[in-house]
């Protein structure tokens, strides 16, 4: 119970923060909808995820795990299909330019690369939050 509370707690951070960064994630009733979505992916992670990633084992092995990605993204998809208050429409990063790195703006229309693009931020900010409660 402990590890599902802390996983749903920091989809809920890392879902936040990502929508803060990039455009193009709408959550229309505002927390509301950003806790349903919170609860849906973490029950998608916990059920759907692992029989994803057994149907994706050959390609991840090839790819060295590059197609984890790829999972998530299936999953991101799953609860935008379940959930109407929860869309993804595109990806747009406006871009960072700091005295130490220059990271260039991003604009994806193409749905499955938002997708992905979702993804890759997603688990970039989790892993970051669960480091630091950790």
């Amino acid at each position: 119970m402990k590890r599902i509370l802390r996983s749903f707690v920091i989809e809920i951070g890392a879902l936040y923060l990502v929508s803060q960064i990039a455009s193009g994630m709408e959550f229309a009733d505002g927390f509301i909808s950003l806790a349903i979505t919170g609860i849906a992916l973490c029950l998608a992670t916990f059920l759907v995820k692992p029989i994803i990633n057994i149907l994706l084992l050959p390609l991840n092995l090839v790819t060295f795990g590059l197609f984890k990605w790829i999972s998530r993204a299936v999953t991101l998809f799953l609860v935008d299909l379940i959930l109407a208050d929860f869309t993804i429409t595109s990806f747009g990063f406006g871009g960072l330019s700091s005295k130490w790195i220059d990271v260039p703006s991003l604009t994806l229309n193409s749905a499955p690369l938002a997708y992905i693009a979702f993804s890759f931020l997603l688990s970039i900010i989790g892993a970051i939050i669960y480091w630091l409660v950790k």
